[in-house]
């Protein structure tokens, strides 16, 4: 009896993992979608994609390698997972690492909003604004799901948890630091490729993003309960596919 409750037990371990990290993945969908509407809206990106969206046009004009905007924001969080270890040395938990997959995953999904996202063409000042606040709320909505997911944090916020352990400064102040510090480094990356500031990459749109974004998961991670019930959701995965097949096999006999 104890043997099957133990395999239950460690079934049911198995099955939440799965769940919560597919529902990671569609929080990841959404924050990028967010972002990819940023970027399309010409009026700047959000702040963790400064950098990758200035070094993807540097590759575009054969200034640098040419990579995607996405294969640029998985080397840049590669970068920050090293940078935490560094600062926390031995007080880096190995769970941690799992943030290069994250980072991965992020990556990817950012380019594949960038593509469904390329009809998108933002030719008056209206439909910037329209594209860059809807982009937000998206990315907003994003983060409130991704919170609430509870996996290990992506490497953005993992290397302001990183300096806020190390210094014992406040987190709302450190995040504020590493956010202006992308900023700057973007804008120093624009005028070394370029010799102008680049203000498709870092403009009004991304000093919005930093200021509304936060301001909206506040408003909406209180609405977010309903999420929290579906994280707890465990769909019966070999009920539907018994149904299915048991309706395939109606279907062709």
């Amino acid at each position: 009896m104890s043997i099957a409750i133990e395999t239950d037990s460690v079934k049911e371990k198995i099955l939440s993992f799965l769940w919560q990290h597919v529902l990671l993945t569609v929080s990841l969908f959404i924050m990028t979608f967010g972002v990819a509407l940023s970027v399309r809206s010409g009026l700047g990106s959000s702040v963790i994609s400064t950098i990758p969206f200035v070094m993807s046009l540097a590759g575009e004009a054969g200034r640098a390698p040419s990579l995607t905007i996405g294969e640029y924001t998985y080397l840049m969080n590669i970068l920050l997972v090293v940078l935490q270890i560094l600062i926390l040395r031995r007080r880096f938990q190995m769970v941690q690492l799992f943030q290069l997959i994250i980072g991965f995953l992020f990556g990817f999904l950012l380019d594949m909003n960038m593509w469904l996202t390329s009809p998108i063409v933002c030719d008056t000042i209206i439909a910037q604004v329209i594209v860059q606040l809807l982009g937000c709320v998206v990315l907003a909505i994003g983060i409130s799901f991704e919170i609430r997911c509870g996996s290990v944090t992506m490497p953005g916020e993992g290397i302001v948890v990183a300096i806020n352990r190390a210094t014992g400064r406040p987190f709302a102040k450190v995040k504020i630091g590493v956010d202006i510090s992308l900023v700057v480094i973007a804008v120093a990356t624009g005028y070394l490729y370029f010799g102008t500031w680049q203000w498709q990459v870092v403009g009004p749109g991304t000093l919005i993003a930093m200021i509304f974004v936060g301001a909206a998961v506040r408003y909406i991670d209180p609405k977010m309960g309903w999420f929290s019930k579906l994280l707890y959701y465990r769909p019966g995965f070999r009920r539907y596919v018994y149904g299915l097949a048991r309706y395939i096999y109606r279907r062709f006999n």
